[in-house]
C-alpha cells in the first residue's frame, strides 16, 4: 500500500480547448488532470489514501507536461506510457487499465467497454469507472460512447470530448 503522500507537484499549460493542469506525485505519476486551472478541483477528486496534503506549483513536471503538449500538437500515442496512479475497488482499477488500452480514434461503447473489462453485463460500473476517472487524458474516458455514438457525459464538458474525439479522428 502506497503511503498518503505528503507533497505533490502541479503545473497547468495551455491547450486549444483551455488550461490543462497535471497534479503528480513524488515519483511522477499522475493523481489527476484535466482541463482547468484549479488544482484544488483536481485534488478534490483524488482518492483520499492518495491525496497530497501540499502543493508545489511548477511551471513544467519535465515529461509530463511535455506530453500533455504534444498530445495536444497531434502525437495521439504520448500520454499512453505516462504512468498514473489512482485508488479504489478492484473493478474501477482493473476498467481503468483496460481503458488505457482503448486506441485514439477507436472509442467504444460503454457496453463494449464492459465487456473489455470483463463484465458485459456492467454497463453501469463501465461508466461509473468514466465518471470516477481522476486523471483525465492519461486514462482516456472520453473514448468511451453511448450507444448510437452519443457522447454521453465527461467531467471536463461535452465540447472538450468533441474536440478530442476530433482530434482523434473520430468524426
Amino acid at each position: 500500500m502506497t503511503a498518503t503522500p505528503v507533497r505533490a507537484d502541479v503545473a497547468t499549460v495551455d491547450t486549444p480547448i483551455g488550461p490543462f493542469t497535471t497534479v503528480v506525485d513524488t515519483d511522477g505519476a499522475v493523481l489527476a488532470s484535466g482541463w482547468t486551472a484549479d488544482p484544488t478541483t483536481l485534488i478534490s477528486i483524488v482518492h483520499p489514501a492518495l491525496r497530497p496534503t501540499e502543493l508545489r506549483i511548477r511551471d513544467s513536471l519535465g515529461a509530463v507536461t511535455d506530453a500533455v503538449r504534444e498530445y495536444h500538437a497531434g502525437d495521439l500515442t504520448v500520454i499512453d506510457t505516462v504512468a498514473v496512479r489512482q485508488r479504489s475497488g478492484e473493478f474501477l482499477t482493473h476498467a481503468w487499465d483496460i481503458l488505457r488500452k482503448v486506441p485514439a480514434g477507436e472509442p467504444v461503447t460503454y457496453t463494449e467497454f464492459a465487456g473489455l473489462a470483463g463484465r458485459p453485463a456492467a454497463t453501469r460500473a463501465a461508466a461509473n469507472a468514466c465518471a470516477r476517472n481522476a486523471a483525465a487524458l492519461f486514462v482516456p474516458c472520453h473514448r468511451v460512447l453511448r450507444i448510437g455514438g452519443a457522447l454521453g457525459g465527461f467531467r471536463w464538458g461535452l465540447g472538450a470530448k468533441r474536440w478530442l474525439l476530433a482530434h482523434e479522428g473520430v468524426r
